[in-house]
């Protein structure tokens, strides 16, 4: 993280922790579709990878860890909210509430695809940033956990193409089937 510090730190660690804000929010989203899955016998196309989804929150949380270790490694704070941040907790709200409050779990899903588009957007410029600083250790670091994110976007994309199915052509098929 050294090369892309040396441009400005004070900009880096806004973005770090805008991307610190959206993980901690993905944990809270996570911990909400789990809490679901765990109250309803009618988990359907998804209930069956829970584990899976587990999974995801948990290297949702490394992500969030991982972060305020970064932010504090350059001088920063990552309880203070940035601008960034508190714009990333807004935009949540919405998706969180679809989850929390929509008795339909597609539309759950649905949200949940529109969080982890977000996220591997966010994850993406990170690594163009490290690269375009040259910054191979940062770019490294990044680019692991943007891997991750690529398997809960495929997650999410994949659940919400089984919906479909079940619905428009009135088949249902598994994940991973």
């Amino acid at each position: 993280m050294e090369k892309l510090a040396q441009h400005s730190k004070e900009k880096l660690i806004d973005l770090l922790s805008e991307r610190l804000a959206f993980e901690r929010e993905a944990v809270k989203l996570y911990d909400a579709i789990l809490a679901r899955l765990d109250g309803s016998v009618a988990g359907g196309v998804v209930e069956p990878f829970r584990e899976e989804l587990q999974r995801f929150r948990d290297e949702e949380k490394e992500h969030e860890r991982w972060l305020e270790r970064q932010i504090g490694d350059l001088g920063g704070d990552a309880s203070v909210k940035s601008e960034m941040a508190m714009l990333v907790e807004r935009e949540s709200t919405g998706i969180l509430e679809v989850v929390t409050t929509d008795e339909l779990l597609p539309h759950a899903i649905h949200a949940l695809l529109a969080a982890e588009l977000v996220d591997n957007s966010g994850w993406e410029l990170l690594v163009e940033l490290a690269d375009d600083a040259d910054d191979v250790v940062a770019r490294e670091e990044f680019q692991r956990r943007l891997y991750q994110e690529a398997d809960h976007l495929l997650f999410a994309r994949t659940a919400m193409l089984a919906f479909a199915r079940r619905d428009v052509l009135g088949y249902e098929r598994r994940l991973g089937g």
